[in-house]
C-alpha cells in the first residue's frame, strides 16, 4: 500500500481569495461561521468616507461584474430624495442623499460577498455588530423607499389627498388623474394660496 495519503479537505492547498478571507478571519475581521449561514438576499447597510457614496456604489459595481458576483450582490443604492427650495419667489427642486456616508446594498452575505464589499475602495466598514452585517427589516426597507410595493390605493380623479412624505409633505391636493401601472398621481397641491401640478406616488398620500 502506498505511503502517500490523501489530503483531507483542511489541508489542501488555499485558493488566493480563500487565503485572504482566512487572514482577514485570523484578525478578527471575519465572525467565523457566520456567512454560512446566509442563504436569502438582504439589504444591508455599508458605512462609506464623506462624499464617497457615489463612487462606492460605482466601485462596487464594476467589482461584481468583473468578478461575475451578480448572484451574490444584487443591488447598490444610494438613496436619494428632493426638496423644494423658495429662492427670489421661485420654486425650485434639489436632489440631496438622504443618508450622507453610507450606501445600501442587497446581498447574499458570504466570506467571498463580505470580502468584496469590505475592501471596496471608500468602504469603512458593514453596519451592525462588530464586523457582522445586521440586515435592515423589511419595515426599514419600506420607510427609506428602496424598493418599491404594490400599493392598492382606492382614490380617484376628483378625490382630496394629504402628502404624508417628500418634499410636499403637509400639504392637500386635489387629484387630477390616477395611474396605476406607475402607482402615481397627477395632483394639484395647494401651496401658498396657488394651486401647483405635481406628480406624487402612491405611498406619499392619504386619502381625505
Amino acid at each position: 500500500m502506498s505511503e502517500d495519503k490523501l489530503l483531507d479537505k483542511e489541508e489542501m492547498p488555499e485558493t488566493a481569495e480563500e487565503h485572504k478571507v482566512s487572514v482577514a478571519r485570523e484578525n478578527d475581521e471575519i465572525p467565523a461561521g457566520f456567512f454560512r449561514r446566509s442563504k436569502e438576499a438582504k439589504w444591508y447597510v455599508v458605512h462609506t468616507y464623506s462624499g464617497h457614496e457615489n463612487k462606492v456604489k460605482v466601485n462596487l459595481e464594476k467589482l461584481v461584474e468583473n468578478r461575475g458576483m451578480q448572484d451574490l450582490v444584487l443591488q447598490v443604492v444610494v438613496p436619494t430624495e428632493e426638496h423644494v427650495e423658495f429662492k427670489d419667489n421661485e420654486r425650485r427642486l434639489k436632489t440631496r442623499k438622504m443618508f450622507p456616508g453610507y450606501v445600501i446594498v442587497k446581498m447574499i452575505v458570504t466570506n467571498e460577498s463580505w470580502y468584496l464589499v469590505r475592501n471596496t475602495q471608500g468602504v469603512t466598514g458593514f453596519v451592525g455588530h462588530g464586523s457582522e452585517p445586521i440586515p435592515l427589516s423589511d419595515e426599514e426597507v419600506r420607510r427609506m423607499g428602496i424598493e418599491k410595493t404594490v400599493i392598492d390605493l382606492n382614490i380617484e380623479a376628483g378625490d382630496s389627498v394629504k402628502v404624508i412624505s417628500g418634499p410636499f409633505k403637509g400639504f392637500t391636493g386635489l387629484v387630477e388623474e390616477v395611474n396605476a401601472d406607475r402607482q402615481t398621481l397627477k395632483t394639484k397641491v395647494n401651496m401658498f394660496g396657488r394651486a401647483t401640478p405635481v406628480e406624487l406616488e402612491f405611498d406619499q398620500v392619504d386619502k381625505l
